[in-house]
């Protein structure tokens, strides 16, 4: 995993989230949507702590954790910045598939919005979900980041030099087959797997959650450029908009022609 660290400790995860508002924005619709009023929630492999502020404003107790130790100091003086500290209950330095110290049935919530698409190996992504699981309470509602495999042969189809090595057919017929993807050039987004759409509930059902959805976390806006969005901001109507871009997340046939996130929301049976 020290690859993953790497980037992450060099990379501005909130920055990108800033400059590339809908997929929190989309996120955030339904997370909130779907959260329990009041009680604790564990936002695990936070990063530096978007969503983590986002709860912890709603009143929610928040536990933070993280692979990667910048990411947590980032997210310890984001709290600090925007004076939520109180409202957290620890910021942990935590690999998802061993949540040490965290009690059985204790979170009402918990988001996942990044371990389980750097977790190659089949048996590290159920070490983790089965840790979701066991720290969240009975009838709690999780929510879980996944990468559309179909959706990144696209972008290489696209882009093939930006996504080395799958910058031939033979490479991209063999991420197909697996959706383990490393990049050819340092410093860039690696150490990743991709999920067959068809494969991701039945993944959480086998480990004991229940759908509630999955969406697209970015709707029909995902192939929406700066000039589309101007023109619709332009005439006043980018609320209709997002409205229909949240209408249109759960819609089955979108899942992997727009978006390069899925979130997946569950609840533990």
């Amino acid at each position: 995993m020290s690859e993953i660290i790497d980037y992450y400790s060099s990379f501005d995860e909130w920055g990108r989230l800033d400059r590339e508002p809908l997929e929190f924005n989309v996120n955030w619709h339904f997370i909130r949507k779907h959260l329990p009023k009041e009680g604790r929630v564990l936002d695990n492999g936070a990063g530096p702590g978007k969503y983590a502020m986002a709860l912890a404003k709603l009143g929610l107790r928040v536990t933070l954790s993280d692979l990667t130790p910048r990411l947590v100091d980032i997210a310890r003086a984001k709290a600090e910045e925007f004076n939520l500290v109180n409202q957290f209950d620890d910021f942990l330095v935590r690999d998802a598939r061993r949540l040490e110290g965290l009690a059985d049935d204790h979170y009402d919530a918990a988001l996942m919005l990044g371990p389980l698409y750097h977790l190659q190996a089949e048996d590290d992504r159920i070490q983790a979900v089965r840790e979701l699981y066991r720290v969240t309470k009975p009838g709690g509602i999780v929510f879980v980041a996944v990468r559309p495999r179909i959706r990144k042969i696209l972008t290489a189809l696209m882009a093939p030099a930006q996504w080395k090595p799958l910058d031939n057919m033979a490479a991209i017929q063999s991420f197909k087959e697996t959706g383990i993807f490393d990049h050819a050039d340092q410093g860039r987004f690696t150490g990743a797997y991709f999920f067959n759409i068809a494969d991701i509930q039945p993944f959480f059902e086998r480990h004991g959650f229940e759908t509630v959805s999955l969406l697209s976390s970015s709707g029909i806006g995902g192939r929406l450029t700066q000039e589309n969005w101007a023109y619709w901001q332009s005439r006043g109507e980018e609320k209709q908009l997002m409205e229909l871009i949240y209408e249109s997340a759960a819609d089955p046939y979108l899942l992997g022609a727009t978006a390069s996130h899925l979130l997946y929301i569950g609840r533990k049976a």
